[in-house]
């Protein structure tokens, strides 16, 4: 651009210099004419130029570039350079674009790209076979007119994509189908799909087999239990120094016992595969029996606070949800010392109905937190024993909230305390009518 400018500058200089000149030889007259002669051949000569670019960008190609002439030379020269650029980086990308698709194309899993819109982009072959999709049919079609489960529908509107959506394939009643969402771009969408039928077998021959080995537990378990109880009761059955050892015979046949009922529960909300009932749950009801629950287990030990906004209610099962606020109030009256407090409450936050169960205990290190919804994972196995507990309370609670579409978030400080907070989502709330309240 700077060659332009100085070759346009001394262009116009050399024109005023010869019509000042003929001006003073010849008259003003003379030179004004001189240099209208000179503008009109100037501007024939650019417009000759310009037809010849506007040509030129109808099809532009590299082998047509014109050649120019003065100033025009620089102006095509530049052209040049900028579509050789662009054809080179067109190039590049193309290569790159092929490189991506061939890579996708390898993958077991769907891929689907989805624009703003949620309208399909692009899609691997692996996609079109679980989901029936046409990538030469179906460019620019919702995605929601083209996968039709209401599971997937439900998550494509919640906005909450963290978690996959599990699906029953409708081509193939067999396979199963583990969809997630994420978001890239300016608000477009990553679809990935992935068929999981061989992992849903897995953990189905496993949930049979803890089912039937507890089941066919319980009762042997229980017939023990019960002679060891009756040999202890019976007058002079036992020395009465070997009672200790029955005692603690009869504690631990208790505790597989609990063990036991515990995983026939966790098997029986895992093999459930109905969405949990929508029935309205009166909750000023229910937290207030959790709150004598809870004053029962602590014995006068601690003090058991209740917050509760009584106009709040949720949708769901009273029966699991009941199982899922007992565990987490149970744990923090039994983790926590004598005399701490321990605060149930319940309220509205961001149209969300949220539990929280605040201990004031020793809190519990941020490396545990992560993993305390696993099956038997204890922080400190001497402690949970201590207490009581199976190892599978939390995991309990895990998986009836992922039945609600609820989560469990956890906040805890070292020698303070820790924080247990169930988050409903908005459809699962239900807002008792003012007067009702009253």
């Amino acid at each position: 651009m700077s060659d332009i400018r100085w070759k346009t500058f001394w262009l116009g200089l050399g024109l005023l210099a010869v019509a000042l000149v003929i001006w003073a030889i010849k008259g003003i007259v003379l030179a004004l004419v001189f240099l209208c002669i000179a503008l009109s051949l100037y501007i024939a000569r650019l417009l000759y130029w310009l037809y010849q670019l506007q040509i030129w960008l109808r099809t532009p190609s590299l082998n047509e570039v014109p050649e120019g002439k003065g100033i025009w030379e620089t102006v095509f020269s530049s052209l040049f350079q900028h579509q050789r650029k662009n054809i080179r980086a067109e190039a590049e990308l193309v290569a790159a674009l092929e490189g991506f698709k061939r890579a996708t194309n390898a993958l077991p899993d769907g891929i689907v790209v989805l624009n703003h819109r949620d309208e399909v982009e692009w899609c691997n072959p692996p996609a079109e076979l679980l989901l029936g999709l046409d990538i030469s049919r179906d460019v620019n079609q919702p995605v929601q007119n083209l996968v039709r489960y209401a599971e997937f529908i439900n998550y494509l509107q919640s906005s909450q994509y963290a978690e996959p959506v599990i699906v029953k394939s409708i081509r193939n009643t067999e396979t199963t189908l583990q969809i997630q969402l994420i978001v890239f771009g300016t608000a477009q969408k990553l679809l990935i799909c992935r068929n999981i039928s061989a992992q849903e077998k897995i953990d189905t021959m496993r949930r049979d087999f803890i089912a039937n080995v507890s089941h066919e537990l319980r009762t042997p378990l229980t017939v023990v239990g019960g002679f060891l109880e009756t040999l202890l009761d019976t007058k002079d059955a036992v020395p009465d120094s070997s009672k200790g050892y029955f005692d603690m015979m009869i504690s631990q046949t208790s505790r597989m016992r609990l063990i036991i009922e515990d995983l026939l529960t966790l098997s029986r909300i895992e093999s459930n595969s109905e969405s949990p009932t929508t029935s309205v749950i009166n909750m000023s009801t229910l937290l207030t029996m959790l709150q004598n629950d809870a004053k029962a287990l602590s014995n006068g030990k601690h003090k058991i606070h209740l917050n509760a906004d009584e106009t709040l209610n949720i949708k769901g099962s009273n029966d699991e949800l009941l199982s899922a606020f007992t565990n987490l109030v149970t744990n923090a009256v039994r983790y926590t010392p004598k005399g701490g407090d321990v605060t149930i409450g319940w309220t509205l936050k961001n149209k969300q109905a949220v539990l929280n169960v605040k201990d004031s205990g020793i809190g519990i290190e941020a490396q545990h937190i992560a993993r305390l919804t696993e099956r038997f994972y204890r922080v400190d196995n001497g402690r949970s024993r201590d207490t009581g507990g199976t190892g599978l309370g939390l995991a309990i609670v895990k998986h009836i909230l992922n039945r609600h579409k609820a989560r469990l978030e956890i906040k805890s400080t070292i020698g303070e305390g820790s924080t247990f907070s169930i988050v409903f989502p908005q459809s699962r709330t239900a807002i008792k009518p003012s007067e009702e309240a009253a």
